[in-house]
């Protein structure tokens, strides 16, 4: 089993900012648009990804 730690994926969605929390494993911005694209439609527009550790 993979470690894994929280954290918070900011970005926006059409333009609109948003974040979630999910836990990732090594919290690159690959795995974070993985994570967005299992919560969000194929056709969204989600840019500016920024992930940190949550508090």
């Amino acid at each position: 089993m993979t470690q894994t730690t929280k954290y918070v994926i900011k970005y926006k969605l059409d333009g609109q900012p948003r974040f979630e929390f999910a836990q990732l494993a090594s919290g690159s911005v690959e795995e974070a648009k993985q994570a967005l694209a299992k919560i969000h439609a194929a056709d969204d527009v989600i840019s500016d990804i920024k992930v940190s550790k949550a508090l």
